[in-house]
């Protein structure tokens, strides 16, 4: 393993423990995450396990996006909706069975209309049946690392043993928008349009209000069951921050909002992103093992950043760059290694993936023929 130390100097933040009552006032569960390093910037009872409602479909739309990122479905591939799917009360878009959707036609109406025909329609197309969809969401809340989340439908209506936590809600929120920022297309529309099979149309409105007057939303989802009460799992970007918030157990859709938009500002105006060192930076140079080419240039795969206080002051920090051995062929995007970047104290900041600038393609014969010439000639290898 390669190591290479650098210093730089940016701000740190120290993150000061707010009381429940100085943010929510009306939310029985809630918290706020920072989506790049997720750090908790506040909760109130995050792990307390209540009925989510229509949230439940932040981790359908992952399973979909998931299963588009797979190869195994497309935005253009017919659904047919079954006798089941057109029967979901609650919200929904009236489906009507035996008629065929575009799936990124019920994947706007889930994300924008919150439908719950749409989105049993999908679970039927992905799962093959609803019930093996169900038990692949409780996969996926596992691989996530929620512990306090167990799902027995896909849409949310009450049902027994159907609960989650604010903690596991911003656990998905956070896990959707980082992987399938797409998504976010669809969650911030405020009124679209379902075209159907017959030539009409039906009109949809984003049950999530704030994407029209919170200027920074785009997302995610909101629920409601008399069960749940009025719940939201929520997410904003402002100056190259994203922020993640979910409240759960609230009274009113007003108070809702309320507290939602508190959770928001207090993001905001508390903390912000500070970039250490930028994604595609070239950080060094290393050998390559039977490449055309005899080094490649070192960048990172990501930016690596540290939440910071807003008047926070600089500091210096160190870079640890771990490589492996690398032997090509290798391609831009393939991890090679780490970068460990420690604030001036020793304290882990954050870890970053490596990867190379451009593909390097594997040498051949007649690559090595000139390689061995030219040092047999006492001049430089003519192959960089």
């Amino acid at each position: 393993m390669k190591k290479l130390i650098i210093l730089f100097s940016f701000l740190i933040c120290f993150v000061l423990p707010v009381k429940a009552a100085e943010v929510v006032e009306y939310s029985e569960s809630a918290i706020l995450v920072e989506s790049t390093t997720g750090k908790v910037l506040y909760e109130k009872d995050a792990d307390l396990e209540r009925a989510p409602a229509s949230m439940t479909k932040i981790m359908s739309m992952i399973l979909i996006m998931d299963a588009i990122n797979n190869g195994n479905l497309k935005m253009t591939d017919d659904v047919v909706i079954s006798e089941h799917a057109s029967s979901m009360g609650g919200s929904q878009v009236y489906l009507n069975t035996g008629e065929t959707y575009k799936v990124k036609e019920l994947i706007k109406s889930i994300a924008i209309a919150s439908a719950n025909d749409a989105v049993t329609a999908m679970a039927e197309k992905i799962g093959g049946t609803e019930d093996k969809f169900v038990e692949m969401m409780n996969n996926k809340c596992k691989e996530l690392g929620c512990t306090h989340t167990n799902f027995v439908n896909p849409h949310g209506l009450d049902a027994e043993g159907h609960f989650s936590s604010a903690r596991d809600m911003a656990l998905m929120g956070t896990y959707l928008v980082n992987n399938y920022p797409e998504i976010l297309e669809f969650t911030s529309i405020y009124e679209d349009y379902l075209q159907r099979p017959d030539g009409s149309s039906t009109w949809l409105v984003n049950t999530n209000k704030l994407v029209r007057f919170y200027q920074d939303v785009d997302g995610l989802k909101t629920g409601f069951t008399q069960t749940a009460g009025y719940c939201l799992t929520s997410t904003a970007k402002k100056n190259n921050m994203r922020l993640v918030g979910v409240v759960m157990g609230v009274d009113s859709p007003d108070n809702r909002t309320s507290d939602t938009v508190k959770l928001l500002n207090y993001g905001f105006n508390t903390f912000k992103l500070s970039v250490v060192y930028e994604k595609n930076k070239i950080i060094d140079e290393v050998r390559v093992e039977k490449g055309k080419e005899n080094t490649a240039k070192l960048i990172l795969m990501n930016d690596a950043t540290e939440l910071l206080n807003i008047n926070d002051k600089a500091k210096n920090y160190t870079i640890n760059i771990s490589i492996d051995k690398i032997e090509a062929p290798v391609k831009k995007g393939d991890k090679v290694g780490v970068a460990e970047i420690l604030d001036n104290e020793g304290n882990l900041v954050t870890k970053v993936g490596i990867t190379v600038n451009k593909d390097i393609k594997k040498a051949n014969l007649w690559d090595y023929f000139k390689r061995n010439l030219n040092m047999l000639l006492g001049g430089k290898s003519v192959i960089k």
